[in-house]
């Protein structure tokens, strides 16, 4: 029975266009991202071809390390943590189903600063290798207020799936599967404090009210408790003969998290509506400390208020 061990697929794979020169990189199975080893070489500028390789690693010790980290005059900038890291390319099986070797994305800065350290400590000498140093800044440059990991997932395509995979999560932390009983979730305070910052006659007696304030409790509530939350429950909420929704939305949530959060989130508002005097003041407040998490219905408010 073979031992080998079975190696990783890329799902996802596409092109960092950094440098002018395109890094592949690729998504792998277990949501692990790799850099190519053979186009980050070139995207520095390091033109050995495949037997060259092949004779440096060979002839000494330091051609175990990638090709473009292997020279000896960079071996003082590379702590044994990175050297360790180096030392440990990825083998997995490319989309086309031809085997490849990669590096961990997030070494990739620490490739960059080897460089640029040796420049900086004048251990390069002639101008092909200061070149790279040049690129190695560009590339760090490149990626340096997104991230490699980001540029990877939107390269690659698993942006999307990313975010897909986090928003099933939250909605199945907060949608119950099944309907739960009715009880009163919404405080009288907060219709109270609602009323007054509308300038309207509270009636708690009065169900009928205005169809702006269901507009506004999804708005200042639903949309802001979680990504995707208010979207999911108007889905499994099923409605009448005059399309309105048969239940309270807070009846599907989840009894361990959904619903303690929504308790929460409304005492949050309240005490936001306690510290304004009109509604615009409120609007304001509640921008700034509960953005909400995307909504066609924007809260209206006069810039005077």
């Amino acid at each position: 029975m073979s031992t080998e061990k079975k190696l990783l697929k890329a799902e996802y794979n596409g092109e960092l266009p950094l440098v002018g020169f395109p890094i592949t990189c690729a998504v792998l199975e277990n949501e692990t991202r790799v850099i190519s080893e053979r186009s980050l070489a070139l995207a520095l500028g390091i033109r050995g071809g495949g037997a060259h390789w092949q004779n440096k690693k060979l002839k000494n010790e330091s051609a175990i390390l990638p090709e473009y980290v292997s020279a000896k005059y960079l071996k003082p900038f590379i702590s044994p943590e990175i050297e360790e890291k180096l030392k440990a390319p990825i083998k997995y099986v490319s989309k086309s189903g031809a085997e490849a070797s990669g590096m961990f994305a997030e070494v990739l800065p620490d490739i960059c600063h080897i460089w640029i350290q040796a420049k900086e400590k004048g251990a390069l000498k002639n101008e092909t290798q200061k070149q790279i140093a040049e690129n190695a800044y560009t590339l760090l440059r490149g990626f340096a207020h997104v991230g490699i990991i980001a540029l990877i997932d939107e390269a690659t395509g698993y942006q999307a799936v990313r975010s897909r995979k986090s928003l099933q999560e939250i909605l199945e932390k907060f949608i119950a599967k099944e309907l739960r009983p009715w009880v009163k979730t919404f405080p009288d305070e907060f219709y109270e404090n609602y009323f007054r910052l509308r300038g309207w006659q509270y009636k708690p007696l009065t169900l009928k009210r205005p169809s702006i304030v269901g507009k506004d409790t999804n708005d200042i509530i639903y949309d802001r408790l979680a990504p995707g939350v208010r979207q999911e429950l108007v889905k499994q909420t099923p409605k009448d003969e005059k399309g309105r929704l048969r239940y309270h939305l807070h009846r599907r949530l989840t009894e361990d998290i959904g619903h303690p959060k929504l308790r929460e989130h409304i005492a949050s508002v309240i005490a936001l509506m306690r510290a304004a005097s009109t509604w615009g003041g409120f609007v304001r407040l509640l921008e700034r400390s509960m953005p909400k998490y995307g909504s066609t219905y924007q809260l209206p408010f006069n810039e005077d208020d």
